[in-house]
């Protein structure tokens, strides 16, 4: 699972790994990334542009909103089955930009998760495999979601949870978003090497969405 992540890097450390043009008006730093926030996606449809979709998949068929509260990961194993991520998967993807990600460890003898801080120290963005979609409230509202796809945990990962969200390599990231070959997309969905992670513990503050500080990154 990934329920949490951040996204609060240099403007031009983004613009120059994506090829971009983003300006402080666009995007506000982010600690503390959650579900249901309006959060930045590059999607294949406008891959020159970095736009806000609810983290919350909802179906294009949904009758509620509220079944983006459960969608906002997506399993690579079972991805082109099920019939919420299936349609997406074929034909709306996106990159999900971050610098990292959280996860909570279960420790013996403990009844609170210790919550961690996952990055890539040699890479200070990177991108995260997702799909989205478009959705019609019965008012006529147009309302563009986004699911996060989660695999097998790498040796790294292992050690403090059972799945991990698909980061893509740098050079895969076009392929992502414009390749039609659902073979050669599947083979993108697999865990990050470990070797080019690390991961520390930090402070519980991260447990509470209100909370959106650098004071959450601190190593513990």
């Amino acid at each position: 699972m990934c329920g949490r992540y951040s996204f609060a890097p240099d403007l031009k450390i983004v613009n120059e790994h994506y090829d971009i043009t983003v300006t402080d008006g666009d995007i506000q730093p982010n600690y503390n990334c959650a579900p249901s926030q309006l959060l930045p996606v590059i999607t294949n449809e406008n891959p020159g542009e970095m736009v806000l979709f609810r983290w919350g998949l909802i179906p294009f068929w949904a009758k509620d909103s509220a079944i983006g509260n459960k969608l906002i990961n997506a399993r690579s194993e079972t991805i082109t089955e099920k019939s919420s991520y299936r349609n997406a998967f074929r034909r709306r993807r996106c990159l999900v930009p971050a610098d990292a990600f959280y996860e909570w460890k279960s420790m013996q003898g403990q009844k609170e998760k210790i919550p961690f801080r996952i990055y890539l120290p040699d890479q200070l963005i990177f991108s995260m495999a997702g799909i989205w979609e478009k959705w019609k409230s019965p008012d006529g509202k147009t309302v563009n979601s986004f699911s996060i796809i989660t695999t097998s945990p790498n040796e790294l990962m292992a050690e403090i949870h059972n799945r991990m969200p698909v980061i893509l390599p740098q050079s895969s990231e076009k392929q992502w978003l414009n390749s039609d070959n659902e073979h050669d997309l599947l083979e993108l969905l697999r865990p990050f090497p470990s070797q080019k992670m690390s991961a520390y513990r930090i402070s519980s503050l991260l447990n509470s969405p209100a909370n959106n500080s650098k004071e959450i990154i601190q190593p513990l």
